[in-house]
């Protein structure tokens, strides 16, 4: 047990120097701009049965490919923590059936947002040849999606938020772009 936890200490103690090192080795015109541009209260099957609550916004970042790697790296760091204290938790012999029933189901929930996330990630890719890159995110009952593209329209967004809607349902979405 503490073997682990000082491997994962190390692990993130590596990762923050190497990141550190990165900002400050970085050039002053790679930081993000974010333009104003906003679409609220998209249609998402573009007639008048449902509508999202949801944003599209342009990014504009020169050093777009360090902050989609930045952003999956600290979604995948988040829910490895989570799962390993939830794993801590099953592992206990102090903990009641009831909690590690708990633990177990809230792995399963992890597991089953990364799988959903990857699906709608290949889905939003597929829809069209000129998305570089796309990152789905599911945080506090609302969904990301982050795509690399040089102009999002609002029917592209609507149709990303519809795959979306398929696939987690009724939440909120936040559609965002870079160029």
């Amino acid at each position: 047990m503490l073997k682990k936890q000082t491997v994962w200490l190390l692990t993130m103690l590596s990762l923050m120097v190497v990141l550190s090192a990165y900002y400050i080795l970085s050039k002053p015109d790679e930081e993000l701009s974010f333009d104003d541009s906003t679409v609220n209260n998209l249609d998402v099957l573009n007639n008048d049965e449902s509508t999202f609550g949801a944003e599209v916004t342009n990014i504009t970042n020169k050093g777009h490919d360090e902050w989609f790697a930045m952003l999956r790296m600290e979604v995948q760091n988040e829910r490895s923590m989570s799962k390993e204290r939830y794993n801590n938790v099953v592992k206990s012999s102090s903990t009641s059936t009831d909690e590690k029933n708990e633990a177990l189901n809230k792995i399963q929930e992890i597991d089953q947002v990364t799988t959903k996330e990857t699906i709608l990630q290949e889905r939003i890719l597929a829809a069209s040849e000129e998305y570089e890159d796309v990152l789905v995110r599911y945080n506090n009952d609302k969904l990301h999606v982050h795509i690399r593209t040089s102009d999002l329209s609002v029917q592209e967004a609507n149709h990303i938020m519809q795959l979306a809607y398929s696939e987690f349902g009724d939440i909120p979405v936040e559609v965002d772009f870079n160029s």
